[in-house]
């Protein structure tokens, strides 16, 4: 006879029994697992997989690219060499100054009129991890710039002298929208820091124009009022025309002396001698007061030249001065034209198709990657002090 119960054949696995194994295995399985595991992979993981899986929003990145190009500057390298090769060259002080205000809490502030930022960014239907505030965060403006700045990266690259403008958003449309505010705000302050770097320049250059101009005519009316006070034009030409004259009165004098020797030797009483002594005599004095005029007094007029000189030298070099001045303004209008600097938009803001982050896939994998090397990492030091102590 055989046995009511047969001996099971190995290898052979009721239904009823494959069953009770599934959720009996995993238990086991979890069972086995040490809370290090546990708590260092498994669980980071599931919540990786939870969060990149059904929570995180879709971002979408708008990207725009922009130089800074003026006539006069010299460009290092790279792209600069055909900026260069077409009479242009980047403007280092402007860009950097255009990637500061970006990341300004100006340029959010403009970003965020009728606070059109604040609710790009605040909607229901961005995840409660991603949107402002967040899980208890702080609904102020302090908060919102540490927001915005982990939402916009602006990079310069020296070597080609380009600057990449990035928004995330979490719309396509506010991507790119806030991109191109962003952009237009840096070329409104380029503009408005060449604008006035060029007034600055050409004020300058003005008030030295009108400095000179007010010390000419200062020194013109100077020297008007010495020739009125001395009723002279100018004492070293009146000065010339009075030697001229003593000298042809010293030549008359000497030809009335010399028919005065001559009448007294051959009539001495001739009644002409009379006559030729007196006009010698008058010569004579007239000759004296002639060089008095001209030397000898403090109203003569080589004493008069010194002072017309003095006034004269004033007026000559307010007049330089002037003309210095002028033609400076007038290079200065030269300089401030050349130095316009200005942006040119390499690649304009785009619309994104898809969202590029997060990286859904990437990010559960590197929790699990930085799981699995914690958990090996904590596991080695565990069993070493155990070691240490046994």
């Amino acid at each position: 006879m055989h046995t009511a119960h047969a001996e099971t054949e190995p290898g052979v696995v009721h239904p009823q029994e494959d069953q009770k194994s599934v959720p009996y295995m995993i238990a086991d399985k979890l069972k086995k697992v040490g809370p290090l595991f546990l708590f260092t992979v498994i669980i980071p993981t599931l919540l990786a997989i939870i969060y990149y899986g059904f929570i995180a929003s879709d971002v979408y990145i708008s990207e725009s690219r922009f130089t800074v190009r003026s006539p006069e500057k010299s460009t290092p390298s790279g792209l600069g060499a055909l900026f260069k090769s077409s009479g242009f060259a980047n403007a280092g002080d402007e860009v950097y100054a255009a990637q500061d205000y970006v990341l300004s809490r100006d340029a959010l502030a403009a970003l965020n009129r009728k606070n059109a930022f604040l609710r790009a960014y605040s909607a229901p239907s961005i995840s409660v991890f991603d949107r402002f505030p967040g899980l208890g965060g702080a609904d102020t403006f302090e908060d919102l710039y540490k927001y915005y700045k982990k939402k916009v990266d602006v990079k310069y690259e020296t070597s080609s002298s380009i600057v990449t403008l990035t928004m995330r958003a979490y719309t396509p449309q506010d991507a790119r929208r806030f991109n191109e505010q962003l952009l237009e705000m840096a070329e409104a302050t380029v503009n408005k820091l060449n604008e006035r770097g060029r007034q600055d320049l050409i004020r300058f250059a003005q008030r030295e124009v009108d400095e000179a101009r007010a010390f000419s005519q200062k020194s013109a009316v100077a020297l008007s009022s010495y020739r009125n006070a001395v009723g002279i034009v100018d004492p070293e030409k009146q000065a010339t025309v009075q030697i001229q004259m003593i000298s042809k009165l010293q030549d008359e004098l000497i030809a009335t002396r010399t028919q005065l020797t001559e009448t007294r030797t051959v009539s001495p009483q001739n009644p002409q001698i009379e006559v030729l002594a007196a006009r010698a005599q008058s010569l004579n004095d007239e000759i004296n007061k002639q060089l008095g005029l001209v030397a000898g007094s403090s109203k003569s007029l080589s004493s008069r030249a010194a002072q017309y000189q003095r006034v004269l030298l004033d007026n000559q070099f307010a007049e330089k001065q002037l003309a210095g001045a002028m033609a400076a303004l007038n290079d200065a209008r030269n300089e401030a034209n050349r130095k316009q600097a200005y942006v040119e938009r390499i690649v304009q803001p785009n619309m994104p198709d898809e969202p590029l982050e997060p990286r859904r896939l990437r990010g559960i994998l590197s929790t699990l990657i930085l799981g699995l090397a914690a958990w090996g990492i904590i596991s080695m030091l565990v069993a070493g002090m155990l070691e240490h102590r046994d």
